[in-house]
């Protein structure tokens, strides 16, 4: 079982938007996905409740619950676990941090927000964690200039996870429906920009396991 969390300590980054298409898009591609919904605003839990349907299930939990919640869905044959996170600094997301094999800090390419994300980096980094980047939310291609900056930015903190995920209406259409970006409009470019990015997320998640596995006796 792998543990993704999304967590940053600045609200408004879109980490429940893609959480959720990230999910579906793992679910898609094999994996048994659950959601644990560590904030208390619920906004996963709400998204399941317009879904419908259990193929991605969505676990509230607490802090302090956590490791029990995550025990129980380890036997319940999860695959892949994905942590939603409030957008402040606290128990949640420390524990979240914590858990998690891979955390993903998804950030807009603004230098405020890019910024702030820095204390999420300190707090990773304090704690031993694997972390990257993810640039979120991107302007059209006409504003590259912005775009660069932020790319540029975030690889000096720490490294980014590609592809850029731009700002395309198919993301807040989907979460209003309670689907992915992959189920709304299967073929459009936001669908697969999430194929990818998920491509990309399991790639770092499986060499993630693969250094925390203690080696074999020779």
């Amino acid at each position: 079982m792998r543990t993704l969390a999304f967590v940053t300590q600045k609200g408004g980054s879109g980490k429940s938007t893609l959480a959720s298409s990230i999910a579906v898009a793992a679910s898609e591609a094999g994996e048994k996905v659950f959601v644990i919904d560590l904030d208390p605003r619920a906004t996963l839990m709400d998204w399941a409740k317009t879904r419908g349907l259990d193929d991605v299930p969505v676990v509230a939990s607490s802090a302090e619950k956590l490791p029990a919640t995550m025990d129980s869905l380890r036997k319940k044959g999860a695959t892949l676990i994905i942590l939603d996170t409030p957008g402040a600094e606290g128990a949640a997301s420390a524990a979240a941090i914590k858990a998690a094999d891979l955390n993903v800090i998804p950030a807009r390419p603004s230098m405020f927000d890019i910024w702030g994300s820095a204390h999420t980096r300190a707090k990773l980094r304090e704690n031993g964690s694997d972390f990257v980047f993810l640039l979120n939310q991107c302007p059209p291609a006409q504003q590259s200039a912005r775009i660069a900056e932020g790319v540029e930015a975030l690889e000096e903190l720490g490294g980014l996870l590609s592809p850029l995920v731009q700002s395309r209406v198919d993301y807040q259409e989907a979460g209003r429906h309670g689907w992915g970006v992959t189920e709304i409009n299967p073929n459009g470019a936001a669908a697969e920009e999430i194929r990818a990015l998920w491509a990309s997320i399991k790639r770092r998640l499986n060499r993630a396991k693969g250094k925390a596995a203690p080696r074999k006796a020779a």
